[in-house]
């Protein structure tokens, strides 16, 4: 089999980043940091899977831990120094270094839990491109960054989607959300790719893919959260990127057995991943699509009976006895509003100064994936660092007399002060 050799009609932003705002306009596919999105500019158009939102209080995983407490803004326009703009790695670090240099802090994001697209997309797996860590799951990467991010008190607002960017008559911002507005004086965008959600399987005359919305989480699943979920299940993954690679290994020596289906014989994974889920013991079958799911009912509601898939040249059918189907067919990522705010949009991101990650308006920084300047590297470790100067540039926009450069932390004494 032929492996990373790329569909001509989707967009890899890894190596054609100027040509992403084309297709978002198009609503193509493009790659980023390894998951496969389609970007479209109204989100509406596709067919994001559902998604459960969870409000204030916080997930039970994101509270902070012992000594440590969340700041709650005493009235609904009370004025913030920093307001972060996404609630991943690079947020919550952003957070962590604005509380040091002694500001108020809000964090809002659009998901109902703290860390950003490595809690929604990969929890299980294994990071090895952060700094300290060997390799480490994401969910405990999140974790660690949690109880840092938080530790200085911060306002934490989840199941918000930031609409529009406003000022007011004293010259601070306030950004309008779908539950209300928030003022501010600084803002660190950390947004990731923005808004993004999982997409559904193709609809059909054999197949409408909404009445799959109900299963989510029971016998259908976009994201592996836990793994003993899976445990001596029969199991059918459709997809051919790292993220179907990935469940496959991991879930091989939990589940009874795995089918993997792909629509053709051209991976999007790591080579090496392929390698080693052909060489296992998951049955892989290329040009293959799902065609009709069967419902059952059961004592605790509806479930997956069987899954019926077929050849895409041949046409031959195969009936599966399915228990859970996971599906890793990429996202739908909008990259709406933010583009209205009158910040310089450059190949489907931000553009910042790369020396104190300011946008072209004052006051506002971008950092992570988001950002955009030459050079940029979409990694976590390098969204650290991006935070970090935002948060000190910020300090200095708020206090002019302050140095953007605060000194090590090592100098500083358990209270944090010099």
């Amino acid at each position: 089999m032929s492996e990373n050799n790329h569909n001509p009609n989707e967009t890899d932003i890894s190596e054609n980043p100027e040509l992403i705002e084309a297709a978002a306009a198009a609503d193509e596919m493009v790659e980023i940091s390894d998951a496969e999105f389609q970007l479209t500019d109204n989100p509406a158009e596709g067919e994001p899977a559902q998604s459960e939102t969870i409000v204030e209080p916080i997930d039970e995983d994101g509270v902070p831990k012992e000594g440590m407490h969340i700041h709650h803004a005493e009235s609904a326009d009370e004025l913030f120094d920093c307001t972060i703009i996404g609630g991943g790695p690079t947020g919550l670090y952003g957070a962590f270094y604005a509380g040091m240099r002694e500001m108020s802090v809000k964090i809002i994001d659009s998901l109902g839990e703290l860390g950003g697209q490595v809690s929604a997309l990969y929890p299980e797996k294994y990071i090895y491109d952060v700094a300290g860590f060997a390799q480490v799951k994401g969910k405990e990467l999140i974790a660690s960054c949690i109880e840092q991010g938080l530790q200085f008190g911060p306002t934490v607002c989840l199941g918000e989607k930031v609409e529009t960017l406003d000022k007011d008559a004293e010259g601070n911002y306030v950004l309008t959300t779908n539950k209300g507005k928030h003022r501010t004086k600084t803002i660190i965008i950390a947004a990731g790719v923005g808004a993004f959600a999982p997409r559904k399987l193709p609809k059909s005359p054999e197949l409408n893919p909404d009445l799959l919305d109900d299963l989510e989480g029971s016998s259908v699943f976009y994201f592996v959260k836990d793994l003993d979920t899976f445990k001596d299940k029969n199991l059918l993954i459709v997809g051919g990127g790292d993220s179907a690679m990935d469940w496959a290994m991991g879930l091989e020596p939990l589940a009874k057995n795995i089918t993997l289906i792909h629509r053709r014989d051209k991976w999007r994974a790591h080579e090496d991943s392929v390698r080693k889920v052909l060489n296992s013991s998951v049955d892989v079958r290329v040009f293959h699509e799902v065609k009709n799911v069967e419902l059952a009912d059961t004592n605790s509601g509806s479930a997956i009976q069987n899954v019926t898939i077929y050849d895409n040249k041949t046409k031959e059918e195969t009936k599966l006895d399915i228990d859970i189907l996971i599906m890793c067919l990429g996202f739908i990522a909008n990259i709406g509003p933010i583009k209205e705010w009158g910040l310089e949009i450059a190949e489907g991101g931000i553009s910042v100064d790369s020396g104190t990650m300011q946008t072209n308006l004052p006051g506002i920084y971008a950092a992570g994936d988001i950002a955009r300047f030459k050079g940029k590297l979409n990694l976590i470790a390098t969204g650290f660092g991006e935070a970090a100067t935002g948060a000190n540039y910020a300090k200095n926009y708020i206090d002019p007399t302050s140095k953007a450069f605060p000194g090590h932390s090592s100098e500083k004494d358990e209270a944090g002060h010099k």
